[in-house]
């Protein structure tokens, strides 16, 4: 039987991989660019860490590593043949995959809070799991690249994350709009409709208007017990048309009795406001439905949608004021954003957008007619190398085509054919596996040749 891996998982071939890499690199060259430092934490926390930080639908979706040795010691009868999934998985169970890179970050930061310097700008892109029902653009194991400010309050940390996804994606060509809500907003109206009590009930509900429409929103409302009137106050704010200014002024008016209400407005004002004096290649919308689904969330949030391909969100994130508080350190405020690699991969295969060289493997291969003929070429190979070009050398004597066959299977942009006349010469045949174009050089001129290429 030939073997499989597991649902929602994939392999990636190396031209993938070097289309991956091209994926990180830009992202990480941009990080750099902003002043963020890289750091790595383990695949696995412990689930006491993980546990109860992403609402009860995320704790769900955790995947719970089973404990190594007799994990049934300890365990009565009774509980085991109770049959009681979550009990015993509490019971055997220790160790969770991380499920996302932001919790693990925030243990990181109250665990070394001696080591590092306040505020704290770091990235991370490392894969993250999911037990979720695998679909298009969604993975149970997937890459996430993000980057948090930690210990600064300032809204310019925020205007300057929307200035990383616009560069970002306008180094790659993807068209986005970037769109950008407050969850003091939603705090606020949960107020003004009289449910404060209901905002996560709420905010779960309206960030699936995209995927499941007004009724069906309306009707999970419904269900979570938001009286009919409340849902009737709320159809106005769900469906508010206009620019950002007109928006903010609505809603501004809808608000004015909720203190936490009006303190999102002028929050998104300010980031707006501001990121109107950069010219940014990618819109940046104020969307009122916006909720982002996790309760960590305290101020701005954000989402990033791709114009020219049918995806889920390419990019997420917001302030998060307490995140450090669930682990004995409250009084640091938090604002990051994560790109989802794997859509952005998609993203950029359906729309064709990966620059020639990003995806190109070697660009020379040297043949190998005989002891004589290699032992000519490797010290020129060698210095096609140190000259910074990837080069490689056939390993074994066989057949011109098959050589020339592997070349082009692997997509190797030039061949350097050495035969006996190229050595009485002291020269190389260089062949452009493109246009079939033939031309003989000394080593040097080959070298400049393919740097120009």
């Amino acid at each position: 039987m030939k073997p499989s891996i597991p649902k929602g998982t994939r392999d990636f071939s190396p031209i993938e991989m070097a289309k991956r890499n091209y994926i990180f690199n830009t992202i990480r060259e941009v990080y750099s660019l902003y002043g963020f430092q890289q750091i790595e934490t383990p695949a696995m926390e412990n689930l006491s860490t993980l546990m109860g930080k992403y609402g009860e639908e995320g704790d769900k979706l955790l995947f719970k590593i089973q404990n190594s040795g007799d994990y049934f010691k300890g365990l009565t009868d009774e509980e085991l043949l109770s049959r009681n999934a979550n009990k015993l998985a509490s019971k055997f169970c220790e160790k969770g995959l991380r499920y996302d890179l932001t919790v693990p970050f925030a243990r990181y930061v109250v665990q070394h809070r001696e080591d590092i310097t306040l505020p704290f700008k770091r990235y991370q892109i490392q894969p993250v799991w999911r037990a979720d029902r695998p679909q298009k653009g969604r993975y149970r194991e997937f890459y996430q690249c993000d980057a948090d400010v930690v210990g600064s309050e300032s809204l310019l940390n925020e205007v300057e994350l929307m200035q990383i996804i616009d560069t970002v994606f306008s180094r790659f060509g993807i068209r986005v709009c970037i769109k950008i809500n407050n969850r003091k907003i939603l705090s606020g109206i949960a107020e003004v409709i009289g449910q404060a009590d209901k905002i996560v009930d709420i905010t779960v509900a309206i960030d699936k208007l995209d995927k499941i429409g007004l009724d069906n929103v309306n009707a999970e409302l419904a269900e979570d017990g938001i009286p009919a009137e409340a849902i009737e106050k709320l159809q106005p704010i769900i469906l508010l048309k206009g620019n950002n200014s007109e928006k903010l002024q609505t809603i501004k008016n809808i608000l004015k009795d909720s203190e936490i209400g009006v303190k999102g407005v002028e929050e998104c004002e300010y980031i707006l406001n501001t990121l109107s004096l950069l010219n940014l290649n990618n819109e940046v919308e104020l969307d009122l439905t916006l909720a982002r689904g996790l309760n960590y969330y305290t101020g701005a949030i954000f989402e990033v949608k791709a114009l020219d391909v049918e995806i889920g969100s390419i990019t997420g994130g917001g302030r998060y004021d307490n995140l450090t508080g669930i682990f004995g350190m409250p009084g640091i405020s938090g604002v990051g954003i994560s790109f989802g690699a794997d859509r952005i991969f998609d993203v950029l295969n359906q729309l064709n957008l990966y620059p020639k060289e990003a995806v190109t493997t070697t660009k020379v291969m040297f043949t190998n007619f005989g002891e004589a003929e290699l032992a000519y070429c490797l010290p020129i190979v060698a210095q096609v190398r140190a000259a910074g070009i990837s080069a490689e050398i056939f390993p074994s004597s066989v057949k011109m085509k098959k050589q020339m066959n592997y070349a082009n299977d692997k997509q190797v942009a030039y061949v350097a054919i050495v035969g006996e006349n190229e050595m009485n010469e002291g020269k190389i045949t260089l062949k452009d596996m493109t246009t079939g174009e033939q031309s003989m050089l000394t080593a040097q001129e080959l070298i400049e040749k393919l740097c120009r290429a």
